[in-house]
C-alpha cells in the first residue's frame, strides 16, 4: 500500500486465519533427496508470498484440516513512501517470516513412519523506484526489487526414524540452513485523489522477483522460485460525524485482489486471493508531530478453498 501524500506508511497485519481444505496425501512424500529438492522449491515458493506489502497475504495460516495441525504460517510487515513531489524517489520495504511444516514418509522397506519437519524462513525485501506523473493524480512507478532470505530447519525427529538414512540431505532436515537472494522488479500505476469530502487510493501492481539459493547446502536441498503476482488494491476514506483530537474520524472501505503466476500459482492451493475491509482512521496531525494518522481495518479474505479474517494496523508519519 502507498502512503498518503508526502508521508511514510508502515502497515502491519496483526492477525489472519485462513483454513485450507487439503488432502493428507498431498503432504506425504517418500523421504529421498529428490523429494527434499521438491520441498525446498516449495518453501522458496512460500517465501514468494512475503516479498511485497500485500494486504491479502499480510499474515497467513494454512491448516491441514484432517489433523488440525498448521502446515503454513506467515506474517509480514511492510510499507512504502515517496520522498516528495519535487524529488519523487519511492522507497519500500517488507520484512517477512514463515513456518513451513511438510510431512515426509520414511520407510525401511517394511515399515513406514511419518516424519514431521519444521522449516522457518526470514526474508527482507527492498524496493527503489521513481514516480513519473501521468496526470496530477496518476503516477507510473517502476521499482527495482531485491531480497535476502534465510531458511532454517529445526526438525527434532527420533533417531530410529532416520537411522537407516544417510547423506547430507538428511542431515539438513535436522539442523540445516539455506541462504536465498532475489532480484526483480515491479511496475505500478498509483492513483491518488484527495478531497475534503473523501480520499481515494487505487494501485495496480505487477511484481516479478526471481529467488535462488546460494549457500553451500547439499544440491538436494538447493532451490529456486519465480515470484510473479498482479494485484489491484483500492481504498475509500471519508469523514464521519465524530471528531477526535480536533480532527474528524474517518471511516475506511477497502478492496483488493491478487492473482499469482509462475511458481506461486497454486503453490498454496489457490491461484488468487481477495480481500474486503472496513475500518476507522484517527487523524492526530493537529496534536502529534510524528504520527499523523492511525488506521485500524478489519478484513475478510477469500479464494479457492481458502477463507479467513484479519485485523490490520497502519500508521502514517
Amino acid at each position: 500500500m502507498n502512503a498518503t501524500r508526502h508521508q511514510t506508511l508502515i502497515a502491519v497485519a496483526l492477525t489472519i486465519t485462513c483454513v485450507l481444505t487439503a488432502q493428507p496425501t498431498q503432504a506425504d512424500d517418500v523421504l529421498t533427496g529428490a523429494f527434499l529438492k521438491k520441498r525446498t522449491d516449495a518453501i522458496l515458493g512460500l517465501m514468494s508470498f512475503q516479498l511485497t506489502p500485500d494486504v491479502t497475504t499480510g499474515s497467513l495460516s494454512l491448516n491441514n484440516e484432517p489433523t488440525g495441525n498448521p502446515d503454513v504460517f506467515m506474517i509480514t510487515l511492510g510499507g512504502g513512501f515517496t520522498m516528495s513531489q519535487d524529488f519523487p524517489l519511492y522507497l519500500e520495504g517488507t520484512l517477512g517470516y514463515s513456518r513451513y511444516d511438510p510431512i515426509f514418509l520414511a520407510s525401511d522397506g517394511q515399515v513406514q513412519r511419518f516424519v514431521p519437519t519444521k522449516w522457518n524462513t526470514l526474508s527482507l525485501t527492498g524496493g527503489v523506484g521513481w514516480d513519473f506523473p501521468i496526470s496530477e493524480e496518476l503516477k507510473f512507478r517502476p521499482i527495482f526489487n531485491f531480497s535476502y532470505g534465510h531458511v532454517a530447519s529445526d526438525s527434532v525427529v527420533a533417531g530410529t526414524i532416520l537411522e537407516n538414512q544417510t547423506g547430507e540431505e538428511f542431515e539438513f532436515l535436522q539442523n540445516g540452513t539455506l541462504d536465498v537472494y532475489g532480484l526483480g522488479g515491479t511496475l505500478m500505476l498509483d492513483y491518488e485523489r484527495y478531497r475534503d469530502k473523501n480520499e481515494i487510493d487505487v494501485e495496480l501492481r505487477y511484481t516479478n522477483i526471481k529467488l535462488k539459493s546460494f549457500s553451500d547446502a547439499p544440491a538436494a536441498v538447493q532451490g529456486s522460485s519465480n515470484a510473479q503476482s498482479l494485484s489491484l488494491w483500492t481504498r475509500w476514506r471519508a469523514p464521519t460525524r465524530f471528531t477526535a483530537m480536533n480532527k474528524p474520524v474517518r471511516y475506511v472501505l477497502e478492496a483488493a485482489h491478487t492473482s499469482y503466476f509462475g511458481d506461486m500459482r497454486g503453490a498454496l492451493g489457490f491461484k488468487a486471493l481477495n480481500s474486503l475491509g472496513v475500518g476507522l482512521e484517527l487523524d492526530s496531525s493537529a496534536r502529534e508531530k510524528i504520527i499523523s494518522r492511525t488506521r485500524l481495518v478489519f478484513r475478510y479474505q477469500f479464494g479457492n478453498n481458502v477463507k479467513g479474517t484479519s485485523v490490520g494496523l497502519a500508521i502514517s508519519f
